[in-house]
C-alpha cells in the first residue's frame, strides 16, 4: 500500500512516531509526501523537497535469520539503481557509489536515509525526478534533464515493487549475491575516491571493490588497501 500525503515534516519521522506509539507498520507499505517541510539527509542535512520529486519512506521489520541490518544500505542503493537505470538514456549511465548514492557522471540523483527504531529500519528515499537542488560544492541532477520528468506515482509503484523483490532476495540468498550485484552496478574499479566526513581532511584512493560483508575497499598509490566501514565518499576530481 502507498499512502500519499500533501505535506508533512518528514516521512521518516512520521513512520518513527508510529513505531514508537506501538502501531503496526507493515513491510511493503510506503508513506509518500507531495512536500516535506523538514526532510533530512545524512549528517542532518536538509533534504530538498521540490514538487514533482519523489519523497517517501518504508519500513523493514528485522527478523531472526536476516542478513546483517547494515547491508540494507547496499540493498537500498541497488533497488534505486534498478528503478532509475532504465530511465537514463545513453550515453549517460546511472552508477552506484558506496554505499547507496546513485550518480550520473559526477552528479548525485538521489538520497537515502536509514534509521533504526527497535527491530525496524526506516528507509527514507528522495529522488530528483523533476528538480535538482542547488548544493554548495556538489553537483546534482534530475531525471528531467533527459526529457519529461517521470510521473511520481508511477515511479513510486515501481520503487515499491522493486524494493519488495530485492528484500526477498536479501532474505533468501544473503549478502553474497547482493554484493556481487551491487558491484556490477557501481563505477569501475580504479575510480578515484575521496573519503572523509565534512570538515575532515579527506583520504584519497581508488575504488577496489567491496569486502564480502559489503565494506568499501580503498586502494592507495603504494598498493596497500584500507577497509572503510563508514564515512562520506565522493568521486574525486578526474574520476
Amino acid at each position: 500500500m502507498i499512502q500519499t500525503v500533501q505535506e508533512t515534516g518528514s516521512t521518516n519521522a512520521d513512520l518513527a512516531a508510529r513505531l514508537h506509539r506501538g502501531e503496526v507498520v507493515a513491510e511493503g507499505d510506503w508513506l509518500v509526501a507531495e512536500r516535506q517541510t523538514a526532510g533530512r539527509g545524512r549528517q542532518g542535512r536538509t533534504w530538498f523537497d521540490g514538487y514533482g520529486n519523489f519523497m517517501g519512506s518504508t519500513v523493514v521489520r528485522l527478523v531472526p535469520g536476516d542478513p546483517p541490518a547494515t547491508s540494507l544500505a547496499l540493498l537500498c542503493g541497488l533497488v534505486l539503481h534498478e528503478v532509475v537505470a532504465p530511465l537514463v538514456p545513453a550515453p549517460a549511465v546511472a552508477l552506484l557509489k558506496w554505499p547507496n548514492d546513485v550518480m550520473i557522471g559526477q552528479a548525485k540523483l538521489a538520497g537515502i536515509l536509514l534509521e533504526r527504531v527497535g527491530d525496524s529500519v526506516i528507509v527514507g528515499i528522495g529522488v530528483n525526478l523533476a528538480h535538482a537542488p542547488e548544493v554548495a560544492g556538489r553537483e546534482t541532477i534530475a531525471l528531467s534533464a533527459f526529457g519529461p520528468a517521470p510521473d511520481r506515482d508511477h515511479f513510486a509503484r515501481n520503487l515499491a515493487i522493486q524494493f519488495a523483490q530485492e528484500l526477498e532476495r536479501w532474505r533468501s540468498f544473503g549478502i553474497e549475491l547482493l554484493v556481487r550485484r551491487w558491484q556490477a552496478a557501481a563505477h569501475a574499479q580504479g575510480t578515484a575516491l575521496a573519503v572523509g566526513e565534512p570538515g575532515e581532511v579527506p583520504v584519497y584512493g581508488q575504488f577496489a571493490g567491496l569486502t564480502p560483508d559489503g565494506a568499501l575497499q580503498l586502494r592507495f598509490a603504494d598498493g596497500t588497501t584500507q577497509v572503510i566501514h563508514a564515512g562520506e565518499v565522493r568521486l574525486a576530481e578526474g574520476s
